[in-house]
């Protein structure tokens, strides 16, 4: 019997209350073209109403037109499970006026579930997310007054304190790929990121649910290579097929580049270098933390510049630039392509990367600093009152050897320029970054003082190191006064070193 179905069709499969998880991350990998017919059916029926959706990465392209904003419906979803909400302005919103039930919980936790489901093992037992938002002591994760399940609880085994992730039933998989042969068998060619389409398909099944695979295109049966197979077609139990490039594109940003599929190596010094401000001066500095030989992380935002100046300075042959998505090797794109990789030189499934992300693999990794505080928290995840969530954030930041946090000193209309070798304060941003206590601890300063970890935050005009004592400022750019321009603007009065060193004046010049 063939298993090639309609959108709509598979929509109709939908049950009400179903455990609905997707794989996505922007807009690669995420069946776009089933949220379409499960947009028309719940438009015309009001069903299925009720569904739990679940997605380890953001997906969307932080507008209403594609992603998860397509059923972020009020009546249709019931519960949000995922990572970030960021990028799905629809699905923030409804979080926000409580209409859903929303865990945010950190991406490798939920990728690596998958696999734990599909066991049928209880869960997954991390540290990760300890002192954090996630930690029950402070929210469990949950993220609007609609949600009190207790669904992950603190635990000691072995002597030690852990976070214990339970694991649920999955009874709809909702995965994407390339080419599909008829038996169900899914090859990921032109896609440029793996995701964990494979364990999130073995979960559903083991579950009793079923997998539902949107791809490209249709091949006979026994044509494809065993090993270019992803997915087998034993998990698969329908196929539905593209109709447009509009419903499958490769990235965020656009609908498909050889380069991120892997099939073809540019020259890197034809990268755009990014123009002479705040955000190329913090990623110059932040830069100077590198170091021959070592595995990095870049964030998004100010973070993924670095990857530029990286390139800039012929520094991208002496590193393994990683992305959380699984790329290896090569130079991070920039939004709205974030996560893919020119000339990587090799693809992991999201899970595998963050097994060995947890497990301390990163040397080093560059973050966004939305607010930290006295205690060296962090918060990227919730403030004035909207809702973005962790991503990988926090699996990334409480487990690399070192972490560096890179962001402007304010916010809200900041304009520097750079004259010589010295920092020029054009305008003063209106929200201050440096305060008392953060809204939302996405990263804990505490339990990055336990485990020894090495911290940094990086602005345009100063640098600070978490040391035992506390928040400690360690450089000040060239042309800054400390009290008008750094300590006036700081809730708290952070330690200042013995040997307050000036920023480089190298990273205040002209691009080369």
């Amino acid at each position: 019997m063939s298993k090639l179905i309609s959108a709509d069709r598979a929509a109709e499969l939908i049950r009400d209350g179903a455990t609905v998880a997707a794989t996505g991350f922007g807009l690669a990998g995420w069946a776009e073209e089933v949220g379409c017919g499960l947009e028309r059916r719940f438009l015309a029926t009001g069903q299925p109403r009720g569904i739990t959706l679940v997605h380890a990465s953001p997906i969307g392209n932080w507008t209403r037109a594609k992603g998860t904003s397509r059923i972020a419906k009020e009546g249709l979803l019931k519960r949000w499970i995922g990572s970030f909400l960021g990028i799905a302005p629809d699905l923030a919103q409804l979080v926000l006026d409580n209409k859903v039930e929303a865990y945010c919980l950190p991406q490798g936790i939920l990728s690596q579930l998958y696999r734990e489901i599909a066991a049928k093992r209880p869960g997954v037992l991390s540290k990760v997310g300890m002192g954090t938002y996630v930690d029950p002591l402070l929210d469990g994760g949950k993220v609007n007054a609609v949600t009190r399940e207790e669904i992950l609880k603190r635990v000691e085994f072995e002597g030690e304190e852990w976070l214990f992730y339970k694991s649920f039933p999955i009874d709809v998989a909702l995965i994407r790929g390339s080419v599909v042969d008829e038996n169900g068998n899914l090859a990921m060619d032109r896609e440029s990121i793996l995701l964990e389409a494979l364990p999130l398909a073995q979960a559903a099944r083991n579950s009793g649910g079923m997998v539902i695979v949107q791809a490209e295109h249709l091949v006979k049966s026994g044509t494809l290579h065993p090993k270019k197979v992803r997915v087998p077609g034993i998990l698969v139990d329908h196929i539905v097929l593209t109709t447009s490039p509009e419903n499958h594109f490769q990235t965020e940003g656009l609908y498909f580049n050889p380069v991120f599929a892997g099939d073809l190596k540019v020259p890197l010094d034809q990268l755009p270098v990014p123009p002479l401000d705040e955000r190329l001066i913090i990623a110059r500095r932040a830069a100077k933390e590198l170091s021959p030989g070592s595995v990095v992380n870049l964030g998004v935002g100010i973070p993924s510049v670095i990857a530029s100046v990286a390139a800039e300075q012929g520094l991208s042959q002496q590193l393994t630039l990683t992305t959380e998505a699984g790329s290896i090797g090569g130079v991070p794109a920039n939004p709205p392509n974030f996560v893919h990789a020119y000339n990587a030189e090799a693809t992991v499934t999201q899970d595998a990367q963050f097994t060995f992300y947890d497990g301390g693999g990163l040397d080093i990794a560059f973050l966004g600093l939305a607010q930290t505080d006295h205690a060296g928290n962090v918060n990227v995840s919730k403030f004035n009152n909207r809702i973005t969530g962790c991503g990988g954030f926090i699996n990334i930041t409480q487990n690399a050897k070192k972490v560096v946090f890179c962001g402007t000193f304010t916010a809200g209309g900041l304009q520097v320029s750079a004259s010589g070798e010295e920092l020029q304060i054009l305008n003063e941003g209106k929200n201050p970054k440096f305060l008392d206590q953060v809204e939302h601890i996405t990263f804990s300063g505490d339990y990055a003082r336990q485990t020894g970890q090495s911290v940094l935050f990086i602005t345009e005009r100063a640098v600070f190191r978490l040391e035992a004592e506390g928040m400690t400022l360690i450089e000040i750019a060239p042309g800054v006064d400390l009290e008008r321009d750094v300590l006036a603007l700081m809730d708290f009065a952070p330690l200042i070193s013995p040997q307050l060193q000036t920023m480089a004046g190298d990273i205040f010049l002209p691009a080369r």
